[in-house]
């Protein structure tokens, strides 16, 4: 004998007006029965639309012609369901699994994380080892300009001094194979961002006054700073930390949705700093084998870094008096401090100092 068809006491809208009917559910043999004292409906199974189960409100059931069923007791609506032989689909079963859930978003952190970490850098080469030379000119002289109009000013180095540098540098690259070298140019800037110097795309190579004097003029240790701006203009780091932070700023956007421009940014601003750590590390390979080729010490870099961090201490011991009022307004540390915080920024995306002067002794491979 078979087993009667289950019932289930609904609601219906005729969806002509706004009175609601109660009726007895029934289903049988594929064809959903709607019934009352004065109403008896057969509507075939695969002709209802059953929108997705939630976990609370009201569970409802979409009929042709503007009908609807709707049912308060969603526990009596699921059991019904189930014993009418309904089957939610795979996404519903998911969506209302908390262990589903938490697979899928640990399952997405692990895709995200890959993405990150290996298929950006080689999406961003891909793109790269396809983009003309003259894409990284024409950057490289946009930026050059929108550097000099809000923070360089015209070299105030002599003449000889920055040609006996450009000459060095030159001798310097002798060593090195001809068709294996990147085209370059050397500019001095006076600038308020203190001792820096920068490798633009295309090739130019920016050094402030700044940085030579903190050195004292030593060629050796500016060798090993345009060596390895020289680095990041071989592997056009200019041009593939654009792509790479353009496309992480579109996938942020993607993820997190319009509604806040700057939560967005900020993942795309640390994937960046990320991205520009692991560029100084290869523009520092490039630099120390340059140097070695060239016969000249790699420590000459840990010369430049110790000058760096002493003068950040004077930096910041210059901040803390002005912060306690001990120097007068307008004096030039207070003047050049939003520079040196620039500076900070900076620095931030290398390496740490102590990594660095390992790999310079020779401690790291």
């Amino acid at each position: 004998m078979q087993n009667p068809s289950p019932t289930l006491q609904a609601t219906y809208f005729d969806g002509k007006s706004a009175q609601a009917h109660g009726v007895a559910l029934c289903m049988d043999q594929g064809v959903l029965h709607i019934v009352n004292a004065n109403l008896q409906l057969a509507v075939p199974v695969n002709q209802v639309e059953w929108p997705e189960r939630t976990r609370h409100g009201k569970r409802m059931a979409l009929l042709a012609g503007g009908g609807s069923l709707q049912c308060a007791d969603g526990v009596a609506w699921d059991a019904w369901c189930k014993a009418s032989g309904l089957r939610e689909s795979g996404v519903v079963v998911v969506q209302q699994s908390w262990r589903w859930v938490a697979a899928a978003l640990f399952s997405l952190v692990l895709v995200l994380g890959a993405l990150y970490q290996w298929g950006l850098p080689m999406l961003a080469q891909a793109v790269v080892a396809f983009t003309p030379q003259t894409v990284d000119a024409k950057i490289g002289q946009s930026t050059l300009a929108a550097l000099d109009e809000a923070l360089m000013a015209p070299s105030g180095l002599e003449l000889p001094q920055q040609e006996a540098i450009r000459t060095a540098f030159v001798h310097v690259l002798q060593t090195q194979a001809p068709d294996d070298m990147p085209q370059w140019n050397l500019a001095f800037r006076k600038s308020k961002i203190g001792p820096n110097a920068l490798a633009l795309p295309g090739g130019t190579l920016l050094m402030t006054d700044d940085m030579v004097a903190l050195v004292g003029g030593d060629t050796q240790v500016l060798m090993a700073v345009l060596a390895h701006e020289l680095g990041h203009a071989k592997y056009r780091h200019g041009l593939r930390m654009l792509v790479q932070v353009s496309v992480l700023g579109a996938i942020t956007s993607l993820v997190l949705g319009d509604f806040s421009t700057a939560l967005a940014a900020v993942p795309a601003l640390l994937g960046q700093a990320h991205y520009s750590r692991e560029a100084e590390r290869e523009a520092d390979a490039y630099a120390r084998q340059i140097l070695v080729s060239a016969r000249i010490s790699p420590r000459v870099m840990v010369t430049l870094l110790d000058r760096l961090r002493a003068q950040r201490e004077r930096d910041a011991k210059n901040t803390a008096r002005e912060r306690e009022g001990d120097k007068p307004s307008g004096s030039s540390e207070q003047i050049a401090a939003p520079a040196l915080a620039w500076l900070g920024l900076a620095f931030a995306s290398h390496p740490a100092d102590a990594e660095r002067i390992a790999f310079f002794q020779g401690d790291a491979r």
